[in-house]
């Protein structure tokens, strides 16, 4: 095991000094770039690792700190989905989750008029903490899907690389919905997305729950399921269930009864959550965030590691090789921020999502 993971460290310092892991910066991707992990850290080696491990889907750990087995791909492309950021290798998921989005994909397209989704990021082959972006996305149990709809054209390897978000938000608007750029089929999409069983929230722009807040006017069993939460005004969070009996996964507090639309969702609205930090006290030491290591993962997970890789993407590929990825993309000298996980340009950006994502 020892043996496995040092070759996935040496992977990991081959990767970075042929500049070869992430895309770069592209109209749309500005947030502030993260430091480059250090070689040990656990977002440096399960970044590096390009292949899931062999074996059943089983996730380990919490959805913001943990890892999984037998991750599959989404198919690049599908009749109503197209994944996005290739180069980021993170279109990997429990089967689970890989189902969901392409029964999402299809529904939305029959039922609420809209095209096709752009998928963004889900997890990485074998989860774990990523490089940039996310907290969680850490067990294949959560995904990111764009509020752009996908275009009628087949788009190139490339084109995937720089096509920008598009903001729901007004500029220069506190927490304010653009009315040129929501629609009604937008709404329809993430009341979709919440109606099936195994969703557990979906995490949205608190401007955008406000919006279905205010003017959803179906059934709102399922408007609970939305959680407001920072940035996510140009794409939205799905995150499921763990699976049922799964006793290796740590699951969350499930929502609490109700719509959202209360003081919850006030309290957005207000100062607190923009407030810049608090100074620390005169004479207080700096304390230095310590970067994960493997060891502050689920025990699991250095055996995840250490596992043997399934022999290529298109084995991997949900559906099986014909439903294989048919885009490649080189990767770029430097890893890029995920823009679509910033804030408004109102407030302090934080460096990361909170932790009980």
């Amino acid at each position: 095991m020892a043996l496995r993971i040092a070759q996935v460290f040496r992977s990991f310092v081959q990767l970075t000094l042929a500049g070869a892991i992430g895309a770069g910066l592209v109209a749309g991707d500005v947030a502030a770039q993260q430091k480059q992990p250090s070689p040990g850290s656990a977002k440096a080696i399960f970044g590096s690792v390009e292949l899931p491990s062999q074996g059943p889907a089983e996730p380990y750990g919490f959805y913001a700190k943990g890892c999984m087995t037998g991750a599959v791909a989404l198919p690049t492309d599908g009749p109503t989905w197209q994944a996005m950021r290739l180069s980021r290798n993170r279109r990997w998921g429990n089967p689970a989750m890989i189902a969901l989005l392409e029964r999402l994909s299809r529904d939305a397209a029959k039922y609420d008029g809209w095209p096709g989704l752009l998928v963004g990021d889900i997890a990485q082959p074998r989860g774990g903490p990523m490089f940039n972006g996310h907290a969680s996305h850490q067990i294949g149990l959560d995904a990111d899907v764009w509020l752009t709809p996908m275009p009628s054209r087949h788009l190139t390897a490339e084109q995937r690389e720089a096509l920008p978000f598009t903001t729901m938000l007004q500029k220069g608007a506190f927490l304010t919905i653009n009315p040129n750029v929501w629609s009604e089929s937008r709404a329809r999409l993430l009341m979709r997305a919440a109606s099936y069983p195994q969703v557990e929230r979906i995490f949205v722009n608190p401007a955008i729950k406000k919006k279905m807040c205010d003017t959803w006017t179906g059934d709102r069993t399922n408007l609970g399921k939305l959680r407001p939460e920072y940035g996510h005004d140009s794409h939205f969070h799905i995150r499921i269930k763990c699976p049922p009996g799964d006793a290796s996964c740590k699951p969350q507090a499930p929502v609490v009864a109700g719509d959202g639309c209360d003081k919850s969702l006030a309290w957005w609205f207000t100062k607190e959550p923009w407030a810049a930090p608090k100074p620390p006290k005169p004479g207080a030491k700096p304390v230095k965030p310590r970067e994960v290591m493997v060891s502050d993962l689920p025990k699991a997970c250095a055996a995840v590691l250490a596992a043997p890789s399934v022999a290529s993407v298109r084995a991997a590929t949900y559906g099986g090789a014909s439903a294989a990825e048919s885009l490649t993309v080189a990767p770029a000298a430097e890893p890029a921020a995920t823009s679509d996980e910033a804030l408004p340009a109102l407030g302090p950006v934080p460096d990361d999502k909170p932790a009980d994502q």
